[in-house]
Order: C-alpha cells, then sequence, then structure tokens
C-alpha cells in the first residue's frame, strides 16, 4: 500500500512485467493480441537494428579517419620537379632563349608561350575565367602586386597573335615583355 510521497518501485516492476506478457492490453483477444506482440517484435528489431547500424557508423568512421591521416601523408609531401632542383624552369629557359635568339619567328613564340604559362600559374592560385584577360579582370591590384606588367604583357601577346607576322616585333620590345612576364611569374612563384 501506498503512503505520502513513498514510490513502489516493486509495483512498478511488476507493471512492467505484465506489460510484457500482454496483460498491459487488456483482455485482447486474437487477432488484437497478434497484433501487440508483433508491436513488440518490431521494437526490439528495430532496436537490434540500431545497435547494428551505431557499430556501422562506428567502424566506418574510423576507416575514414584511416583513408584521411594516409591522404595527408601522401599529398602533404612537397614533390619538386626534376629541374627545380637545379634552379630552372625548363620552359622559361627555353623561352628565354627565344627571346635572345635573332628571329622574329622565336621572339613570337616566347611572348605566347609565356603568356600560356602566365596562364597556367593564374589558374594554379584560383583565379578563374576562360583565358588570361578574364582572370586578370578577378585579380585585385593589393593582391596582386604586378597586375599592371602582366596586362601591359598580355597586351603584347594579344598583337601577336591577332596581327601575326603583320605586328612590328623589335627587340627591346621584347625584352621589355619577357621582362614583364618575369616580375608576373616570380610573383605568383611559378618560376
Amino acid at each position: 500500500m501506498q503512503t505520502g510521497n513513498q514510490l513502489n518501485v516493486e509495483y512498478l516492476f511488476r507493471l512492467v512485467y505484465d506489460c510484457f506478457h500482454g496483460a498491459c492490453y487488456g483482455s485482447l483477444t486474437g487477432f488484437e493480441s497478434f497484433f501487440a506482440n508483433l508491436w513488440l517484435w518490431i521494437i526490439g528489431v528495430g532496436y537490434a537494428l540500431s545497435v547494428i547500424a551505431l557499430f556501422v557508423i562506428v567502424y566506418c568512421m574510423v576507416r575514414l579517419f584511416e583513408l584521411r591521416r594516409r591522404e595527408e601523408e601522401y599529398y602533404g609531401t612537397l614533390i619538386l620537379a626534376p629541374d627545380a632542383e637545379s634552379g630552372g624552369h625548363p620552359r622559361w629557359k627555353r623561352i628565354t632563349e627565344l627571346a635572345e635568339g635573332t628571329e622574329s619567328s622565336g621572339w613570337r613564340e616566347a611572348i605566347i608561350e609565356a603568356d600560356i604559362m602566365l596562364d597556367e600559374a593564374l589558374t594554379n592560385q584560383g583565379y578563374v575565367g576562360d583565358n588570361v584577360s578574364d582572370k586578370l579582370k578577378t585579380a585585385e591590384p593589393l593582391t596582386f602586386p604586378h597586375l599592371q606588367d602582366a596586362w601591359e604583357a598580355h597586351k603584347v601577346r594579344n598583337q601577336i597573335a591577332h596581327q601575326g607576322s603583320a605586328f612590328n616585333l623589335s627587340i627591346d620590345l621584347v625584352h621589355r615583355t619577357i621582362a614583364r612576364y618575369a616580375a608576373v611569374l616570380k610573383g605568383l612563384k611559378a618560376i
């Protein structure tokens, strides 16, 4: 018998026990009793599946952290280009050789190749656009100190590309343009 504020724990356990044995559903018969027991089975299977799913999630998380650690080890090491250790970039050496030559076709090729290197360097730095002009338009002068040099050098490249051999290219213009490309590419750490 309950008196005052006391709680009869034995009585509560007995109610739970009776409920598991079908007494909490009242006087259920046949069909109703089947669904009451079915519901208990569904609850039990649900708990079992939840525990299994928890173990699967923990296993997947452990494997994911292992994979990330291996990726960090693999991709975290800086692999230098073979010629970068000797102090020069092979493409840039070729460009300077063409620019120092005596033929105007070599000068044109040097400027076009330098512009291609600039395009790749801008892409590697995260600038977006379809071409060099679009990428330079998105650049901020405060974060890109050689922006004006890049524009001037790219303008010469555009004149070569659009006018071809009709564009009068002097050795002084070639040296100025290559020097501008060099300043920009060094600023972008591409050479």
